[in-house]
C-alpha cells in the first residue's frame, strides 16, 4: 500500500485541532492506515487490529 490512494476513505479525529498537527486514520480490510495530515502524499502505517489496540492503549498509558 502506498500514501497515494485517495480510495480510503481518511478520517481525523474530533478532539484535532485546526493546526494540522493530526494523524488521519483509514479502515482497510483486516487492518488500520495511517498517515500525517500535514504529508498526504507521505507513507502510510498499517496495523492488524491487534497492533492498532497495543498502540492505542500505549499512547493512553
Amino acid at each position: 500500500m502506498t500514501g497515494k490512494d485517495h480510495r480510503l476513505d481518511w478520517r481525523v479525529s474530533s478532539y484535532s485541532g485546526n493546526n494540522g498537527a493530526c494523524v488521519e486514520v483509514a479502515a482497510l480490510p483486516g487492518a488500520v492506515a495511517a498517515r500525517d495530515s500535514k504529508d498526504r502524499q507521505g507513507a502510510v502505517l498499517t496495523f492488524d487490529h491487534q497492533q492498532w489496540r497495543n498502540f492505542l492503549y500505549s499512547l493512553r498509558g
